[in-house]
């Protein structure tokens, strides 16, 4: 597995921050989020098996094998626990992770949490972030388009289809720890309703807004995100 971890001064004291990609991307466009909040925590950036410039099995892992596979490399580097952020689908490799290791997680970021359980086909959601798409910086483009080259598309509609039939809502209300909610006013793909939604069923759900911030937050509102994350840890 190949990470990435920004510039930052050592200090143990330091809270980490594990940051979890969505389908299709690599860590890469976590990067300016992971700028921000360098400063203040040890931030580190894996990619999935498969994804970015980790190893390509021939194996496609579904979302508990995603999870554990996160758990383990986290001993590899030596991270005990650690928050963990994600988005997208990265939302929905956290939640698995915090029930099936809770013991290495001490808080979740949530941000653009997937999938509506009003949009369950690979229709509704392609669709809906097609419209998202055009709301998101134009630098993003040539970005997602390399990372889907790089994990082909039969990883990325098996990942997909693991998504679409993932129920997280199951394990939301199991998630017993101190969870904030990220979603951007302009996101197609997670609206209002089902943000609110993901935050009710969590024991310890926080809603934020982020205005005028498309699906991938972490990447178009880096400094907002940052601040929101700050205030909630």
């Amino acid at each position: 597995m190949h990470y990435r971890v920004p510039h930052q001064r050592p200090d143990s004291d330091r809270l980490a921050i594990v940051m979890v990609h969505g389908l299709v991307v690599s860590s890469r466009y976590m990067t300016p989020t992971a700028e921000q909040l360098a400063p203040d925590y040890h931030v580190y950036l894996p990619e999935l098996p498969g994804f970015g410039k980790s190893q390509k099995p021939d194996h496609y892992q579904d979302l508990n094998e995603m999870a554990d596979t996160l758990a383990a490399w986290m001993t590899t580097v030596g991270l005990s626990r650690a928050i963990l952020l994600g988005n997208s689908l990265g939302c929905q490799i956290i939640a698995r992770f915090a029930i099936r290791h809770p013991d290495r997680i001490q808080a979740a970021i949530l941000v653009s949490p997937t999938m509506d359980v009003r949009a369950r086909t690979a229709h509704q959601e392609i669709g809906r972030w097609l419209v998202n798409v055009l709301r998101e910086p134009v630098s993003l483009y040539p970005m997602v388009l390399r990372d889907f080259m790089e994990i082909g598309f039969r990883r990325f509609a098996a990942t997909f289809h693991y998504g679409l039939e993932d129920s997280i809502e199951v394990y939301l209300e199991q998630m017993e720890l101190p969870t904030l909610v990220v979603r951007g006013t302009w996101d197609t793909v997670v609206p209002q309703e089902w943000a609110e939604y993901v935050t009710q069923m969590l024991p310890q759900g926080k809603l934020t807004i982020i205005k005028r911030a498309a699906h991938d937050v972490n990447y178009n509102s880096p400094a907002e995100l940052a601040a929101a994350v700050r205030s909630f840890v």
